[in-house]
């Protein structure tokens, strides 16, 4: 992890990273595996709020209470957890042994380790890779495979339709995202989730790529509810349905880890909304002058994902479930489009300086 502009967290850090290096590759390992955790730790515990947060939120919009007895509600989500996990995992008798426990693994790993890239501050982040774009679209991409093997390995009906459902509007608006991706790219000028974010530096808010790159922002933020089979595109595990789709032949554990990665999946794509888009932990007072709201730092980057979390709630608690041919038109015949045509519009501003610079240089 880089934290050399921290002199604080570099002077706690250090020497542990000394300690632990002092003992060969063993302490090599036990390092790489502490900063694995300090990311992963977090991420499953804000998963369990946000559980929580997503109940109270749709009581307070439906006039309701929400969880309110296990710990004053704060504690229901880690009741549920320990419900989950102590509960008989019942496998089907006609189901394949190592593909059907392999499944939750295949889609909870990738959405683990997309969090690898992801800045958190000014060089505050597990790996700067100057490819991180390429790899983000890898590991997101890679999620697809389990939830296609848990419909096969069930060897059930419902569970292998709701599997091809489900890879279907994946893949469709996983091209959507991607598009969208390319536009930050072009006016970004680079790959570097960092970079993304200081291209957006200087002008506060209006400098920020929602502004230039509007329809791209919102197609990548919708896109990402329908990639995580959130409502209103949850046609794959319908609520009101008997069936879950491709994890109705789950139960306890390893139906945990499925609702593990999709809340993972939810804070992620929040995450990386915020970072291409508004700025990451960048103020949206930045370089104003104006004393402690200029100041740049994590704690923006944190609201900004808590506005984006709430809003796969507030989509749950407010539209209507879409048709699974609505949802397919969508994807294909108005996301696609408006992507490839914001791409060429992008590259024109890009082109004439009116956004970027990044690829300003390298056309001239």
């Amino acid at each position: 992890m880089n934290i050399a502009s921290n002199p604080l967290m570099q002077y706690a850090i250090d020497p542990l990273r000394e300690l632990l290096l002092s003992f060969g590759t063993v302490g090599m390992l036990a390092w790489i595996v502490l900063k694995i955790l300090v990311i992963l730790m977090p991420v499953i515990i804000a998963v369990a709020f946000y559980v929580v947060w997503e109940r109270k939120l749709i009581g307070w919009m439906h006039v309701r209470h929400g969880p309110m007895y296990v710990g004053w509600g704060v504690l229901q989500a880690f009741a549920d957890v320990f419900k989950l996990l102590f509960k008989e995992v019942v496998q089907p008798t006609v189901a394949h042994p190592v593909l059907y426990r392999l499944a939750p693994l295949l889609a909870l790993v990738p959405a683990c380790a997309a969090w690898a890239i992801v800045p958190f501050d000014a060089q505050v982040v597990l790996s700067n890779a100057n490819a991180g774009l390429l790899y983000l679209l890898a590991m997101t991409s890679l999620g697809i495979y389990g939830v296609i093997i848990a419909g096969w390995a069930s060897n059930s009906k419902y569970a292998f339709l709701g599997a091809m459902r489900a890879s279907a509007q994946m893949i469709s608006y996983e091209i959507a995202m991607g598009f969208s991706l390319v536009g930050v790219l072009i006016a970004a000028g680079s790959l570097n989730l960092s970079d993304i974010v200081m291209a957006q530096a200087g002008k506060g808010f209006l400098g920020w790529f929602w502004i230039p790159l509007a329809p791209l922002f919102v197609v990548y933020f919708v896109s990402g509810v329908a990639e995580t089979n959130r409502s209103p595109f949850d046609v794959v595990e319908g609520e009101s349905e008997i069936v879950a789709g491709h994890m109705v032949e789950y139960s306890g554990s390893q139906f945990a880890l499925f609702f593990l990665a999709e809340y993972a999946n939810m804070i992620l794509i929040s995450f990386l909304t915020s970072i291409f888009f508004l700025g990451g932990w960048l103020s949206p007072f930045s370089g104003w002058g104006i004393p402690l709201l200029s100041a740049d730092g994590w704690w923006w980057l944190i609201a900004k994902v808590l506005f984006f979390a709430s809003c796969f709630i507030w989509f749950r608690a407010t539209f209507p479930r879409y048709r699974y041919d609505q949802i397919m038109r969508l994807g294909w015949k108005v996301f696609i489009p408006i992507t490839i045509a914001w791409i060429f519009v992008t590259a024109l501003l890009v082109y004439f300086g009116v956004i970027g610079g990044g690829m300003t240089g390298a056309a001239a």
